[in-house]
């Protein structure tokens, strides 16, 4: 590899620069693919991709409809009305059985397109070159023939040969389950019969397979089943995704409603039928009764809700990969955050060179005095061109431009060597060589591990760290560069062998957000604590978090620090402290535990590949959608996508606002079944005349089922809902509490609903006239219920506001077909309905909005205590 040659400032160059035009056995060009060849060739071998089992077609939509027991009941009571001779109301409950299929599917269809956008947005991306330039693209359109980057921590999205490498070496652990790394070699041609994974020392990598080190340049050679990981593909088809807790919780709870709604179904249908010899009442009256016990809204919410909630998550920028963490967003008390391009725009812009003699601030458009062109000179030849580092994208494109045309830019040296930054040396050497064969040793690093290779005595130590405690508190990041030589003919192998000179110090500034400031005192003001963790200097550091108002009266942990205290002490010590400094990766898990320690529940972001252990250790992880590795996206629930902390302010507020209204439609669910399932079974133990037939079940469900999907979903954030503070951890979307608020609600309405059929009924009132009126009350009171819920916390002016307009769109809907079905002849048959009066109707209606009102208020006093 031989990325010696300088280019202008601001090219988009590639990682690597091969030789141009096409070498011997080579079947790409340099260059890469065209777009016009990498077209054709998607079209002829489809994209690179395994067929996803998690999409739900239409058919296999409409077999689970199908299958559900409500709507088997629903085909059981037509079919039993059509036998009996009532073709009437046969066909009306064919009808409504029709509607109920069309809901679902709409439901579900919903819930499937926003997981298809989903998909799209958290679809893997992968480096290649085309036409010269390296692109971003997603890891369905690679082609064979495409020359694929490569970098630490990206997952190969492809089997390829290695054309050129630096230290290439992959965990195949995948394809093997042997985790040690192997390394990787350069080809000039691919091989004949690839090599088995695993194997040492080998050209080929693998699909799936992750970087552990190195970068390279790979060129495809087969992608989707063509792959390795593609033939195993087919034996992971079969395999289910296991449910989580909530959904095992809320199975378990639907299998016992449902194993009552069996045995109390089959006790009304005997008892009805023995006593009063009327079976085909009691099959009716059973029916009805199932219908209204099965809470099978339960698994449809927590199915509509997450995937929108999620969906409505990416819409400000953070993509949820798995469902949980929506809870866990809501509790969320600490934000531990990276500073570089979290809080900062991540966008290094060039600002100081300091030397022994100058101290030049960098302006627009101005000279460059001769006295730091040596410092900058070193600064680029230490960078490595087409790097994603910010800072050598800075150097770089600063010295293209203000040493163009000087001696100091030497696109005639060759690159011998390497050498990356590591965790024992904080600092990236590059060895170059010039024209008389001499090694020219660029680097640049930590102030700290420069001074090391340069051997510098205390006193000048001493010296130097004043300087640069200035820097750092004017929130300057500072490198030191330095030189050093050897001679021709000689090979360096280690950095340490060399005695290197200072040449002084290159000092960026990266502007902090201007959204940062008030998302920071938003969090603090929602009861969340903000902690910085970076690698910069703690001066540097410090800075920036007053810019931010993060609090630094506690100064600074640094890593030094963190590593000299044991679990105990650090866990006392992040209870005052905000910022870390100079944190190495793998100490960032010790901090995570630290504050789990302390009954935190932690967010973390992180964007290394040894950033993953604290991402999964942490309650909620959050990688960096750009300039994350897929190691760390893979470990984390949350992928910040434009890596904004305010994005991650913004992502607690929506996931509080979805929490609140996931737990309103649990206790609105519970609480209209209760009435529902009253109405069928009460009047027939009191001996009264049936009340509620599997017909108007299914009329109250055509309402229930909407409100739930559809209203609650998209219901306002409650006011005030990040002025308090998270809620607790244990405190689950379903509870006890949460089900015995909606039980007084629905006793209440139940009282209320019962007692207007027994008072219509002791008024002289025929049978269907008092149904009339206890249906009425029963759809009115649905109502207030879901609105009472829905709007829990806003007030009742909340009905005027924006997200209340599906909650009134389908009260118009249901009271336009309640009063149809009063008011027409036809209609009023086949329900059984009878025309009450108005003023009958007005009582009716009144008495359901006492008894909700009575219901609301009391279920809020259980609520005080959630």
């Amino acid at each position: 590899m031989n990325p010696n040659r300088p280019l202008a400032a601001g090219t988009d160059a590639p990682d690597h620069q091969a030789p141009h035009g096409p070498g011997p056995g080579l079947t790409t060009p340099a260059s890469g693919l065209s777009q016009v060849e990498a077209a054709a060739r998607l079209a002829a071998h489809g994209p690179n991709e395994m067929a996803d089992h998690e999409r739900q077609g239409f058919g296999a939509t409409l077999r689970n409809v199908l299958t559900e027991p409500m709507f088997l009941m629903l085909l059981g009571a037509a079919g039993l009305y059509l036998v009996v001779g009532d073709l009437g109301e046969g066909l009306l409950l064919a009808f409504f059985a029709v509607v109920t299929v069309g809901l679902v599917i709409v439901q579900d269809r919903r819930s499937e397109h926003a997981l298809d956008a989903l998909r799209g947005l958290a679809a893997p991306q992968v480096r290649v070159l085309r036409e010269g330039r390296a692109q971003r693209l997603p890891a369905r359109e690679l082609v064979p023939g495409d020359l694929m980057l490569l970098a630490e921590g990206e997952r190969i999205a492809a089997d390829g040969w290695v054309r050129e490498t630096v230290g290439l070496g992959v965990d195949e652990s995948l394809l093997t389950g042997e985790s040690v790394p192997v390394r990787k070699h350069a080809a000039a041609v691919a091989l004949d019969a690839p090599p088995a994974p695993g194997s040492e020392d080998t050209p080929m990598v693998y699909a799936g397979t992750l970087v552990v080190g190195g970068h390279a340049l790979v060129e495809v050679v087969a992608t989707g089943r063509g792959t390795q990981v593609g033939r195993i593909g087919a034996s992971l088809a079969d395999i289910e995704t296991a449910p989580t807790p909530l959904q095992r919780h809320l199975q378990r709870l639907v299998r016992a409603f449902g194993v009552g709604t069996v045995l109390a179904s089959g006790a009304i249908a005997l008892g009805y039928g023995l006593i009063y010899g009327n079976w085909l009442q009691g099959l009716l009256s059973a029916l009805a009764l199932g219908m209204a016990m099965l809470p099978e809204e339960f698994p449809m919410v927590l199915t509509v809700f997450l995937a929108l909630g999620a969906w409505r998550l990416a819409r400000v920028q953070v993509l949820s990969r798995r469902p949980a963490v929506v809870e866990a967003l809501g509790a969320a008390t600490v934000l531990c955050v990276d500073k570089t391009g979290t809080l900062t725009e991540n966008r290094m812009r060039l600002r100081r060179l300091v030397t022994d003699t100058a101290d030049v601030t960098l302006e627009p458009d101005a000279p460059l005095p001769e006295a730091v062109h040596r410092l900058l000179e070193y600064a680029m030849l230490a960078s490595r061109r087409g790097s994603t580092d910010p800072m050598d994208r800075a150097l770089l494109g600063q010295g293209d431009a203000a040493l163009a045309d000087s001696e100091h830019l030497h696109p005639d040296w060759q690159l011998a060597h390497e050498f990356p930054l590591t965790a024992g040396l904080l600092a990236m050497s590059q060895d170059w060589t010039d024209a008389e064969g001499v090694h020219r040793v660029a680097a640049k690093g930590a102030p700290e591990a420069v001074f090391g290779l340069c051997h510098l005595p205390p006193e000048r130590i001493a010296a130097l760290q004043d300087r640069l405690r200035t820097l750092g508190e004017a929130g300057l990041r500072v490198l030191a560069v330095a030189e050093g030589t050897a001679p021709a003919g000689s090979t360096v192998s280690d950095p340490h062998e060399l005695d290197f000179r200072l040449l002084g110090f290159v000092a960026f500034e990266d502007p902090l957000r201007p959204s940062v400031p008030p998302a920071v005192a938003q969090a603090r003001e929602a009861g969340i604590a903000v902690a910085m963790i970076t690698g910069d200097h703690a001066a540097t550091a410090l800075a920036i978090a007053r810019q931010a108002g993060i609090p630094t009266e506690a100064g600074a942990l640094t890593g030094a620090d963190i590593a000299a205290l044991d679990d105990a002490g650090l866990a006392a010590a992040v209870q005052r402290v905000r910022v870390f400094a100079r944190v190495q990766p793998e100490q960032k898990l010790r901090l995570v535990e630290a504050f789990r320690r302390n009954g935190e529940v932690v967010a973390m972001t992180g964007d290394g590949v040894n950033d993953a252990p604290a991402l999964k250790a942490a309650h909620i992880g959050i990688a960096m959608g750009v300039r994350g590795t897929d190691v760390a996206r893979e470990a984390a629930g949350l992928v910040l996508l434009d890596e904004d902390f305010g994005r991650i302010v913004g992502g607690v507020r929506m996931g509080r606002r979805i929490f609140d209204n996931l737990r309103n439609v649990m206790v609105y669910i519970t609480a209209i079944h209760v009435p529902v399932a009253g109405l069928a079974l009460l009047p027939l133990l009191l001996g009264l005349p049936p009340l509620m037939l599997p017909a108007h079940v299914v009329l109250t469900e055509m309402v229930i089922d909407p409100v739930c999907s559809l209203a609650f979903e998209g219901a306002p954030e409650a006011p005030g809902l990040m002025q308090r503070p998270p809620r607790r951890s244990d405190a689950g979307i379903v509870g006890w509490p949460m089900l015995w608020q909606g039980l007084v609600q629905g006793l209440c309405l139940l009282g209320a609903t019962l007692t207007i059929d027994v008072l219509a009924l002791q008024a002289g009132h025929g049978e269907d006239v008092a149904r009339t009126l206890a249906v009425v009350a029963l759809t009115v009171g649905n109502l207030g219920l879901a609105a009472a819920n829905a709007l829990s916390g806003n007030g009742w002016r909340a009905l005027a506001a924006p997200g209340s307009r599906m909650l009134w769109a389908v009260t118009a809907g249901a009271s336009a077909v309640l009063a149809l079905a009063v008011a027409l002849p036809g209609a009023r048959a086949l329900l059984h309905f009878g025309l009450p009066a108005a003023g009958d109707l007005g009582l009716a209606m009144c008495g359901a909005v006492v008894a909700v009102a009575l219901g609301v208020a009391l279920s809020h006093r259980l609520r005080r205590g959630d």
